[in-house]
């Protein structure tokens, strides 16, 4: 990228900057003025902004005000926020009553990203860091968040090409959307061998105040130490935990019984999520790790 449209970008932010004065609206003339720029370059950094959502034109003075979208992103900056601040205990004690890795991840596009984690005490574990982006199909975390996506965005997910990692990766949607309706049911999710032969994880949901899934909760660990059994029992613990954190983020889930809930909810899947007639995919339990594994 050229200084030019980096300048460009600076000024932008410089605009949008300006608005932390809290006034309800800002002229051309005086945001020219104080940011010490041509009336015209501002005209069209605002024009711009405005096509985009992040500033509009009130139409009573003619000045511009912050939009609607900048309102949306700090509410995503908040819920990020929060999330760290009620998972954080929870997390602690996820992995002190596991032994294992526990991670919090949230949906980006069709990826997975680690926002918060802690790590086994085990010799043998996983290395992720913060901020890692994995696919969502293929991870634990992955099929929780896209389990709870709304109807639409479900299925514009399963008509895309579905990337094969191991043997055990499922690249068929219909499996995937069968897989996907389980985890709705049961409330949890599991991955053994799909994005790397040796490690196995599972997940539950964290919801915010309105019963919104916003992040997955898991545990991963080498399948030598983490078999079907194993599995099974740490599921209850990550459900509990993720119920934990939901409650820490307002949500009361006997209120709205909720799926596959360790406090006992519905069985009936929650509304915007996709009903899905497929056969059930087959239960994938793969290899005996070989070496040190990195965490699903």
């Amino acid at each position: 990228m050229t200084d030019a449209p980096l300048s460009t970008v600076r000024n932008a932010a410089r605009v949008l900057k300006a608005f932390l004065t809290r006034e309800e609206s800002i002229g051309v003339s005086e945001m020219a003025r104080r940011l010490g720029l041509g009336k015209s370059a501002v005209h069209r950094l605002l024009t711009t902004l405005a096509a985009e959502g992040l500033v509009e034109q009130d139409p009573r003075t003619g000045g511009y005000r912050l939009g609607i979208v900048m309102f949306e992103l700090g509410e995503a900056v908040k819920v990020h926020l929060d999330l760290h601040a009620a998972a954080a205990p929870v997390l602690a004690q996820l992995r002190e009553q596991t032994g294992e890795s526990a991670q919090v991840g949230v949906l980006d596009g069709d990826e997975v990203v680690y926002v918060d984690r802690l790590e086994s005490a085990h010799s043998l574990r996983l290395f992720t860091e913060t901020g890692r982006r994995v696919p969502a199909h293929c991870t634990s975390s992955g099929k929780v968040l896209l389990a709870h996506l709304d109807a639409p965005a479900l299925a514009a997910y399963l008509r895309r090409p579905l990337a094969r990692f191991t043997p055990h990766s499922v690249t068929d949607p219909d499996v995937l959307a069968a897989e996907l309706a389980r985890v709705r049911g049961d409330g949890w999710a599991e991955a053994v061998n799909e994005r790397e032969i040796g490690v196995a994880s599972v997940a539950a949901p964290v919801r915010d105040a309105r019963g919104d899934v916003v992040a997955a909760l898991s545990v991963g660990a080498p399948v030598a130490r983490f078999g079907a059994p194993q599995r099974r029992r740490v599921s209850r613990a990550v459900a509990e935990a993720g119920e934990a954190i939901s409650r820490r983020l307002g949500f009361a889930p006997e209120h709205l019984g909720v799926p596959g809930s360790p406090t006992g909810g519905s069985s009936v899947p929650p509304t915007g999520t996709t009903a899905v007639t497929t056969p059930a995919a087959e239960a994938r339990i793969g290899p005996t790790p070989v070496g040190s594994a990195r965490r699903d």
